[in-house]
């Protein structure tokens, strides 16, 4: 069996042997499919890790930049409670409209905020309206923004906010100095911002599974 092959497989193990069966995620997976949107949401596995670093948190407040149909923004805001909120950050409106429906479908609409529009607008924004500090960060959009968004999550953030960046390792081109992949380039800027600044005390894992071979950056704010 090839890695890919394996990879997939033990990642179908993982969710057949832990996860009960969930149609309601199948249906955003298969919404997102049916309204054309790039099948790069984060996988089961991974979106029950990121429900469980919201309960490992007691968090109450999440952040997510990057939207698109709303799978991950689903699995976090299933580990609030019910007093708990996510706000959202969408560019497409297309892909905003989708996630709404999802929301919908999955009961949690009264517990997320989407805002459409450029995630540095929305951002700043959040910033003037003192909407922070949040307790989970969820950075998953544009990766060449990847410096700017964590510029923003230490000011949206507090003493003990968990952040993560997905897709840093980027099938192992992180470590290609003189690419000119600007998506790998926003991966490294991402460990230079983390590893840079002393406020912040973070690691990266690398990962394998159905999405291939990439992985996430996580850090707590000091």
């Amino acid at each position: 069996m090839s890695n890919k092959k394996s990879w997939r497989a033990v990642d179908d193990y993982i969710v057949a042997s832990l996860f009960e069966p969930d149609p309601v995620l199948d249906s955003v997976l298969a919404a997102n499919h049916d309204q054309g949107l790039p099948a790069i949401d984060v996988s089961p596995a991974q979106g029950k890790l990121l429900s469980l670093l919201v309960r490992m948190q007691g968090a109450k407040k999440i952040l997510e930049v990057g939207t698109l149909g709303g799978y991950s923004t689903i699995w976090m805001a299933r580990g609030l409670p019910s007093d708990g909120r996510i706000v959202t950050l969408e560019l497409d409106p297309h892909h905003a409209r989708v996630a709404r429906s999802n929301f919908d479908r999955a009961g949690v609409s009264d517990r997320v905020e989407l805002r459409v529009g450029p995630a540095l607008q929305s951002l700043a924004a959040l910033d003037a309206e003192n909407a922070g500090p949040f307790d989970v960060i969820f950075i998953d959009a544009d990766k060449p923004n990847n410096p700017n968004y964590l510029s923003w999550a230490m000011r949206l953030s507090r003493p003990g906010t968990v952040i993560v960046c997905d897709n840093v390792i980027r099938d192992g081109a992180v470590l290609d100095e003189d690419g000119r992949d600007a998506n790998v380039e926003g991966a490294r800027a991402a460990f230079s911002f983390i590893g840079g600044d002393k406020r912040l005390d973070g690691t990266a894992i690398q990962t394998v599974g159905a999405k291939g071979y990439d992985g996430f950056a996580i850090a707590i704010v000091d």
